[in-house]
């Protein structure tokens, strides 16, 4: 699989990640090591996951946001993915053969970093992780603080490099500036959202990515599975198991007329080429300069095939232009 290069490090990616938040939220670990082992069959190496992605989060999120305490996870595990990984990691025993990345959510002062880097470490079942990422910003805390923090790490050697994940281009933009007049490690790698249904990275954040070469591993192509056509009937038949039912949330991010209307184009598109719609949704992101690396979060097997079925597609600039009208 072609790889490009992470940032100014050592690191380069696959065109492909695997998302790990379905492991053991939405799938068993049987189901789970299954994944994760056809990913790395395939040639994924970066493996995507963060403190933060369990069955027993899922619910805990459930049960505070929406005062829900019912069953749909695959399993009550705190931390699950993390610790999926790790087993994983630990019973294949070629931890130098993946790229891991881990995402911290419980705070940016720095003995918070410290603590929630040393229990990521040991869930899984490592003494270092290749990116180290802030999952949101923390605007509570001096960005100098957290990434003094960081630097530390990396000079420690228990994280290769830097990153972050939802933070905006303003957002980003302080954190290099921050690092660079500090003498900091500055931030190798972001982690947007981007998708036909959420392409506002591409406004702003992937431009200034590409120019910093700053590495652009984005996630939710498939818009949380809102692209695939599953949740056309609305709020009121939102079908058991899914992400949207597991984590209600996504109903608010992704549910409104200009989606909806997307995903009838794509639908209506994929009749006229014969084309699957979840392949060129996937081929559009992969089409897009500013991407390094999709995550891709796949509950079996045959997900992860579609989106090398779409790396492979060649979607051509005549078809991209008319996708990219549907976001005017």
């Amino acid at each position: 699989m072609q790889r490009l290069p992470l940032g100014r490090t050592g690191l380069d990616l696959p065109r492909i990640g695997l998302g790990g938040a379905p492991l053991g939220r939405e799938i068993d670990e049987a189901a789970s090591r299954a994944v994760l082992d056809h990913a790395v069959a395939r040639g994924v190496t970066l493996i995507d996951t963060a403190e933060s992605y369990g069955g027993g989060n899922a619910r805990e999120y459930r049960r505070r946001q929406y005062g829900v305490d019912d069953v749909r996870e695959a399993s009550h595990e705190m931390h699950s993915s993390e610790k999926i990984i790790g087993r994983w990691l630990r019973d294949r025993g070629d931890r130098d053969r993946i790229e891991l990345l881990t995402k911290f959510s419980t705070g940016g002062r720095p003995e918070q970093v410290r603590a929630a880097l040393q229990a990521s470490l040991e869930r899984l079942q490592t003494d270092h992780v290749d990116i180290y990422m802030l999952h949101q910003p923390y605007p509570d805390v001096p960005i100098r603080e957290t990434l003094e923090a960081l630097d530390a790490e990396v000079r420690a050697g228990r994280i290769r490099s830097v990153g972050c994940s939802n933070f905006t281009a303003a957002q980003l933009r302080e954190a290099q500036a921050c690092a660079a007049r500090h003498g900091l490690a500055r931030i190798e790698s972001v982690q947007p959202p981007f998708s036909l249904a959420d392409a506002g990275a591409a406004r702003e954040l992937l431009p200034y990515c590409h120019r910093e070469q700053i590495a652009a591993i984005t996630y939710s192509p498939l818009a949380a599975g809102f692209l695939t056509g599953k949740y056309a009937a609305g709020p009121g038949a939102i079908p058991k198991g899914t992400r949207f039912d597991v984590i209600p949330g996504h109903i608010d991010v992704y549910f409104s007329e200009a989606n909806f209307r997307v995903v009838r184009n794509l639908a209506a598109l994929a009749t006229e080429t014969g084309v699957p719609m979840v392949r060129l949704a996937l081929a559009w992101v992969f089409a897009h300069p500013g991407v390094t690396c999709v995550l891709v979060g796949a509950r079996t097997t045959a997900h992860l095939d579609n989106a090398f079925d779409a790396l492979a597609f060649e979607l051509g600039p005549a078809l991209k232009a008319r996708m990219d009208a549907w976001l005017d």
